[in-house]
């Protein structure tokens, strides 16, 4: 399985409600320092709405600009409709929604 295929098998697993890091997606992959790499991979999702890529923000808990479907206003809004809150300040508490397999 290729470092893409990998990324998306994990973020597949990650549950409505909850986010994850693009660090610890790279760490439970087992490229740890390839945090940069998983936000590519994310960035070319073959299969969006399978693949939840909503579900990853970095790692203090922002949001991306860089959304790749919409723009982080659209991110914000996937991730609210799962009950996930937003800050206004485009953040989610990492402490609260954080999620790791």
């Amino acid at each position: 399985m290729n470092f893409n295929q990998r990324v998306y098998e994990y973020v597949r697993q990650i549950p409505a409600g909850k986010v994850t890091s693009y660090g610890a997606v790279a760490f439970a992959i087992g490229a740890p320092r390839c945090s940069r790499q998983v936000g590519w991979a994310l960035h070319s999702n073959p299969a969006f709405g399978e693949i939840p890529c909503h579900r990853v923000v970095f790692k203090d808990g922002s949001l991306t600009d860089g959304f790749a479907f919409g723009g982080r206003d659209i991110q914000r809004a996937m991730l609210e409709s799962e009950g996930v809150e937003v800050s206004d300040d485009y953040k989610v508490d990492m402490n609260k929604y954080g999620w790791i397999l």
